[in-house]
Order: C-alpha cells, then sequence, then structure tokens
C-alpha cells in the first residue's frame, strides 16, 4: 500500500472492503438459519457455550492484527449474537434494573440481540428460569473485594437449574449526576458494595457528604436523574440509559475489581476441553473430615479454584461445602472423584459443569 495514498482514496479501499464484508456476514447468517432449522427439528439447543468458545479461540488464532485479540473477540460476539438470534429469540433475566453491572455481564456474554428481561431479585431470575419464561438467567456469584453472593449460593443449592455458564466482569464504578458537577452534589448514593468498593475515594473527595444505600446501582442512577443535588455510583452504562453525566470516572478504590457472574439454565453444556464443575456437599463434623473428603481431587491431580462453607439452617455448627473444580463431570477422572465424594458425603449435589470463563 503507497503511503502516498489521498485520504479519499484510503476511503473507497474501506468501502469496497465494507462492501465484501456486509456480503459475507449475510452469507454467515444464511448458514446460521439452516444450522437453527436442524437444531428446530432435532430439538437442539439455540445457545451451545462450547461452539461460542470454539468460535472465539479460532478467530483469536487467526487474528495477525493491528486489531487486538479483545476487540475481535467483541466483534465477533455481536455477530454470534445477531445469528443466534436468527436462528430463534433467546430471553435472558438478570438482576434489574436496566444497566446494573449484571446486565451489563448479560449483554457481554450474549450481545445485544438478545431479548433482556429485567427481575426485581436474584430469586425472581431462579424463577423466571424454573418456569421456563426466559431461556437463561445471569445472578452475581462473588466479587474480587467484596466476596461471596451469599443469596445466590443458597438459591443455587435449592433449586433444579444448572451453571450454563460464567462471565467475568471488571467493574468499573463511575460517579454520575444530572450536572456532572462535585460541587452541586449533596448526597451520593449506591448499592451497599458499591460504595464498600469506592469507600476511600468518597471519604477523601467527598468527605461530609450524606451516604445511602439503595437496592442497585441503576436504582440509584434514576434517583439522580430525578433530584439534581443527588450524584450516583452506578455504571458507566447507566449515564445514556439514565441521561447523566460523570463527576468522575474509575472511582473503585481497588484497580482489579472483578465480579463474577453465572449463566443458569435447565440444560448442562458438553465438555469443551477447558470446564468447570461446581458441586455443594455436606459432611458430619469430625476431626480432619474435610481433608478426607478432599482428597479423591488430589490424588487424581484435580485442580480445585473455590471452597466456600455456608451454615446449615436450623442446624447449628454443620455446614454446607461450595466447591469448584477443573473438569467435566463427564472426564473419567473427574467423574471418579465425584463418586468417592459421594459415597462420604451426607449430601451432594453438582451445580453444573460449563466452560470456563477464566
Amino acid at each position: 500500500m503507497s503511503r502516498n495514498e489521498s485520504v479519499d482514496a484510503l476511503r473507497k479501499k474501506i468501502d469496497h472492503i465494507d462492501e465484501k464484508i456486509v456480503a459475507l456476514l449475510n452469507d454467515r447468517a444464511s448458514l446460521a438459519q439452516q444450522i437453527g432449522h436442524t437444531k428446530s427439528l432435532q430439538k437442539q439447543a439455540v445457545y451451545v457455550p462450547k461452539r461460542e468458545r470454539e468460535i472465539l479461540q479460532r478467530v483469536a488464532q487467526l487474528n495477525r492484527g493491528p486489531f487486538s485479540v479483545d476487540a475481535i473477540c467483541s466483534i465477533y460476539r455481536e455477530v454470534i449474537s445477531a445469528s443466534r438470534s436468527l436462528e430463534a429469540p433467546l430471553s435472558i433475566a438478570y438482576l434489574g434494573p436496566e444497566a446494573t453491572f449484571t446486565h451489563c455481564a448479560a449483554k457481554a456474554k450474549f450481545g445485544t440481540s438478545a431479548t433482556f428481561v429485567p427481575a426485581a431479585s436474584i430469586a425472581e431470575v431462579f424463577q423466571e428460569v424454573t418456569q421456563s419464561r426466559v431461556g437463561f438467567g445471569v445472578v452475581p456469584i462473588e466479587n474480587s473485594t467484596e466476596g461471596v453472593v451469599a443469596h445466590t449460593l443458597d438459591l443455587l443449592m435449592e433449586s433444579e437449574v444448572k451453571i450454563c455458564a460464567e462471565v467475568f466482569l471488571e467493574i468499573h464504578h463511575s460517579l454520575l449526576s444530572q450536572s456532572g458537577r462535585g460541587a452541586a452534589v449533596r448526597r451520593i448514593v449506591s448499592h451497599p458494595q458499591a460504595l464498600a468498593q469506592c469507600r476511600r475515594w468518597l471519604t477523601s473527595q467527598f468527605a461530609g457528604i450524606a451516604i445511602e444505600e439503595v437496592a442497585s446501582t441503576a436504582q440509584a442512577a434514576a434517583m439522580a436523574a430525578k433530584d439534581p443535588a443527588v450524584a450516583a455510583i452506578s455504571s458507566h452504562l447507566a449515564k445514556d440509559v439514565y441521561g447523566l453525566r460523570v463527576v468522575a470516572a474509575n472511582i473503585e478504590d481497588q484497580s482489579q475489581n472483578f465480579t463474577r457472574f453465572l449463566v443458569i439454565g435447565k440444560q448442562e453444556p458438553e465438555p469443551s476441553k477447558n470446564d468447570k464443575t461446581s458441586l455443594v456437599f455436606s459432611i458430619k463434623d469430625r476431626p480432619g473430615i474435610l481433608h478426607r473428603m478432599l482428597q479423591p481431587f488430589a490424588k487424581s491431580r484435580i485442580n480445585l479454584t473455590k471452597i466456600e462453607s455456608r451454615p446449615l439452617k436450623n442446624k447449628p455448627w454443620e455446614y454446607m461445602f461450595f466447591i469448584d473444580v477443573r473438569g467435566h463431570r463427564k472426564e473419567t477422572r473427574v467423574k471418579s472423584a465425584l463418586e468417592s465424594l459421594e459415597k462420604s458425603s451426607v449430601f451432594l449435589k453438582i451445580l453444573g459443569s460449563y466452560p470456563s470463563g477464566a
């Protein structure tokens, strides 16, 4: 390519490439429609996490720049989302209202072509999926600074839905108001976790200003949209949804602030060669029992990525243990370890095997 070409000449080349891209995208879409028809006849699932992972891994390997791998994958997530919508409509329940971080995670996972249904609580997300009013739900499970979402753990234990996928979202908080001027702020509102994640910044920048906890970061943004004296700590998405301006961006105390979200549904994905299995079990309290319960995983060289204990309701000093392990339940070594664990457990439930998001 000549370095002396004019901008107009280069733009004409871009126009020519765009014509090819649009034609190829529609060729791809036609094939997706054919696949959707075949899936419908064979009663196969529209959303296949394993296939989505394969596509993203392949385009990442094909990428030679100057686009970054993240940029290429972001583009293809939207291509996949639009193609999937041609196969069949896909509805996703999430912890609402609109512009919560759970909404952001749902859009990051399923793309903008899915239909997103806000739910008033995590329990309502589970109920929407259980009653088949939506195909999938997205719920928060843990934050890297504030820890586990206990209510989600409890509902996973009680519900019959499966974990189908996971999403890791880097959390950036913005302080939003009508004017975008810090001097006009008389009250700051947000979800308790968001306030906790920005505590030091708030103390240094807005000492003496009233702080109020509300049910969600999105509710906080809605309040700020109605009152010029109120500022909300919320997602950047909320700025556009609620017509607000940024007082300050990236105000979280920890720069590496991630929240892990789970996709729940009624199907369990097939092995993808890079999976996690989540499970819950209870044991009788005896010295060294937890160590012995986990030995089958150590012997099979299966990595435990998480272990969390929760007290049993109405049974003081008795606990349920939630663990995540590397591998799919259908893999021989994982299956063998789970069978050994079940023999020694009072209770054991597999919550799902699904492609790892990290």
